[in-house]
């Protein structure tokens, strides 16, 4: 019986990158300092209008409960209410004018922010794609430009606002009544220093749900992509196991995240409570001393309401603050990741006026552990079409992503043309090197676009031509949209053969002068393989040329073969070289391939 286990990774705690975090946003908001500044000044105008307000509806309920003579108070009266209304209409237009400029500022600042993700992103090594899901970088990203919007949001709205409000109705209490003053300073200090505290403390758990919502992610979109492997292995209810049980994780982290900020609003709501009846029950003290009005009050009910209004937020904005933060994370630790693979400092442009290729001493070892080359020394004359051969696992597709510099080397160095690259810029290197890998991969883009992305300012004909060359015009032209056809999602809508010509297509159009062919010819019938040999030809022309077959039939042309095994070449010489050598690997791999056909 076969019993298949699903396990769940392991959980790991994930460091705190919050102070880097608002680093980067900083670097970001600098660029556009007097917007923010100005945003930041209108808000706090239109928060003082708020609270001045409140003086004059105090002045005006002194004023009516006042002795004075009723019709001797109306003109008093109506002047209040012009003096009041004007205040608010000042307010109003501060905070309109905030609103929108924040509104501008914000969202440059986010296009910003997803275009550095986006372009430190790609900069990251194979290795690094490799190790994680597509749809959780695609969500890390997102989330990242979206906690700037909200905790820029939480400092404008919130934060600014808090702070010049109570700094304001704190210094008026204190000149009514000094123990008032203290009264609410005392009780904002140990509310704000609960909030913090119990904030923190969420975090954590904060910071597992995000993470836990990214693995959801990531499995879903997994999952998606190896759609069809889950119908053709039966797989559905093992995948539909797995989602669910990350899916429950995620609700019970997302419960008890709920559960632990609903505790702390029903305490908060108590605190409120006794600060209200506190108060009044001290203004109570000084009415009966003679010390306090009515409009006084008026004047701490409006004020208590407001503190009440700004702190209730807050215990939600500093929870909101960290949840948002714990989103931003993931995206600031891989932004806090070094480049795998980076340039030199002041690295040069590749020249290539021959196509030599010289590897050196050459040791590489994938993750320090498992050897792969030890002091590998190859020469690729210039203009020479070499076709590398071995069993799986020789060391082929390796040496290829050496040369491309997917990999860093553990020692010795590559050259071409004399130029080490490593020396030279990577864009230099792939622009100079032209590659048809075994299993293409597409832009959800027109067949047009695809093509042109070898060669980006060429024009319509152009692409056509090299399309005839890989001979793919005819069946584009089958479509009923032409070159104008959208090939789907990583090329699905496209048969293997024909995205691999689409592929042959776009090297054509690129014509590096260094030429890499990874099974080329590898999804096509022997038709088809046999018109793409004729485009290659064309395409090989005056150009150094590495080909990758397991396919010995499609290799026999070449100047030369190198014949790998564990790392090392074993043989090398032309095909009517090998073939012959008694005993030889290539000559095994042969006779398998040859001898398998004939019986």
């Amino acid at each position: 019986m076969l019993i298949l286990v699903l396990t769940k990774p392991p959980f790991i705690y994930m460091k705190n990158y919050s102070p880097q975090t608002l680093k980067i946003f900083w670097q970001h908001i600098k660029r556009y300092r007097v917007a923010f500044f100005l945003v930041s000044l209108f808000i706090v105008l239109s928060s003082v209008g708020n609270i001045i307000g409140p003086l004059y509806y105090k002045e005006f309920f002194d004023l009516l409960t006042s002795g004075i003579e009723q019709s001797a108070k109306v003109q008093p009266l109506i002047g209040i209410l012009v003096k009041i209304l004007l205040i608010y209409l000042i307010s109003w237009f501060f905070w309109r004018l905030s609103s929108f400029m924040a509104s501008n500022f914000q969202t440059k600042v986010m296009r910003d922010l997803a275009n550095t993700c986006f372009a430190y992103l790609h900069k990251h090594s194979i290795n690094f794609f490799n190790n994680n899901f597509v749809g959780s970088l695609v969500k890390k990203v997102n989330r990242f430009s979206r906690s700037f919007d909200t905790i820029f949001d939480i400092f404008f709205y919130e934060v600014l606002q808090i702070v010049t409000n109570l700094g304001i109705i704190v210094a008026i209490l204190f000149y009514t009544d000094t123990v008032l003053g203290l009264i609410v300073v005392a009780w904002v200090f140990a509310y704000i220093l609960i909030n913090y505290s119990f904030s923190l403390y969420k975090m954590k758990y904060d910071l597992k749900r995000s993470e836990t919502d990214s693995e959801a992610t990531g499995v879903l979109a997994d999952t998606i992509t190896n759609h069809q492997n889950v119908k053709l292995f039966n797989g559905y209810n093992n995948e539909l196991n797995w989602f669910s049980s990350v899916i429950e994780r995620l609700r019970l982290l997302r419960r008890l995240c709920w559960n632990l900020g609903n505790v702390f609003e029903a305490f908060q709501a108590l605190l409120m409570v006794f600060l209200e009846i506190g108060m009044f029950y001290f203004g109570l003290k000084l009415w009966l001393k003679g010390l306090f009005t009515v409009g006084d009050f008026v004047l701490i009910q409006a004020y208590v309401i407001q503190i009440f209004h700004r702190l209730w937020n807050f215990g939600r904005v500093i929870r909101n603050y960290y949840e948002h933060m714990a989103d931003a994370n993931e995206m600031t630790e891989i932004l806090q990741t070094p480049h795998e693979i980076t340039d030199v400092r002041n690295a040069s442009e590749l020249e290539v006026t021959k196509g030599e290729i010289v590897f050196k001493n050459v040791s590489f070892s994938y993750h320090k552990t498992r050897r792969a080359f030890s002091r590998l020394n190859l020469v690729f004359q210039a203009k020479e079409r070499v076709a590398l051969v071995g069993p799986s696992g020789a060391g082929k597709t390796t040496l290829v992503n050496l040369l491309l510099r997917n990999y860093d080397l553990g020692a010795g160095k590559i050259y071409i043309d004399g130029q080490k690259i490593s020396s030279v810029t990577q864009e230099s290197l792939h622009q100079s090197i032209g590659l048809v890998p075994q299993d293409p991969i597409l832009f959800h883009r027109t067949l047009m676009e695809n093509i042109r992305y070898g060669k980006p300012e060429a024009g319509d004909a152009e692409v056509i031509e090299a399309a005839k060359l890989a001979y793919c015009h005819d069946f584009i032209s089958q479509f009923p949209e032409g070159y104008n056809t959208y090939v789907g999602e990583r090329g699905v809508k496209l048969s293997g053969g024909e995205r691999q010509r689409v592929a042959i297509a776009r090297a054509i159009l690129k014509n590096a002068p260094v030429l890499i062919l990874d099974e080329a010819t590898s999804s096509l019938d022997s038709e088809s393989e046999g018109l793409i040999q004729k485009g290659l030809s064309g395409l090989m022309q005056d150009k150094t040329v590495v080909v990758i077959a397991h396919r010995l039939s499609t290799i026999m042309k070449m100047d030369r073969i190198i014949v790998l095994n564990e790392g090392k070449v074993v043989e090398r010489g032309s095909h009517q070289q090998l073939v012959k050598k008694r005993a030889g690997l290539y000559q095994r791999l042969w006779q398998k391939q040859a001898g398998g056909f004939i019986n």
